[in-house]
C-alpha cells in the first residue's frame, strides 16, 4: 500500500515547505484519515509545494481526487480521500487556523455553538 502520507510529507520538506503538521483526524472525520498542513513563503512556492506533492504522490502510482486553489497560490488542498494536504500562506494559515479546528473533540465544538 502506498504511503501517502509520508510521500506527501518529503515532498512538502524537499522545497522547504515550513511548519509542516501531520494529525490524525480519523476520530473526528469520516471523510479523511490524515490532515497534512503546511506554510508556503510566496504564491510560487504554495503552488511549487502543492505541485510537487502531486507529482511524488503520482509517481508511486496515486493521483489526487481533487486539486483547488492552484490559480491564486494562497491555499492550496490536495485530496487523496484518506489523505488531506493544506499549502497555505502563513497569513491564510494564520486567519483560518485549521490545526485548532480539527483539534477540538466534537464536544468542545458543540461549547462554542452555545
Amino acid at each position: 500500500m502506498t504511503d501517502i502520507k509520508k510521500i506527501a510529507t518529503e515532498a512538502l520538506e524537499d522545497l522547504k515547505g515550513k511548519d509542516i503538521v501531520c494529525m490524525d483526524v480519523s476520530e473526528l472525520s469520516d471523510v479523511m484519515d490524515t490532515l497534512i498542513i503546511c506554510t508556503g513563503t510566496s504564491n510560487r512556492q504554495v503552488k511549487s509545494l502543492a505541485n510537487n506533492v502531486v507529482d511524488e504522490v503520482k509517481q508511486a502510482g496515486v493521483r489526487p481526487i481533487g486539486v483547488e486553489g492552484m490559480e491564486q497560490g494562497e491555499w492550496v488542498l490536495v485530496d487523496y480521500g484518506d489523505v488531506v494536504v493544506h499549502v497555505m500562506q502563513a497569513d491564510v494559515r494564520s486567519f483560518y487556523d485549521l490545526e485548532k479546528l480539527w483539534s477540538m473533540t466534537p464536544a468542545s465544538r458543540e461549547d462554542r455553538e452555545e
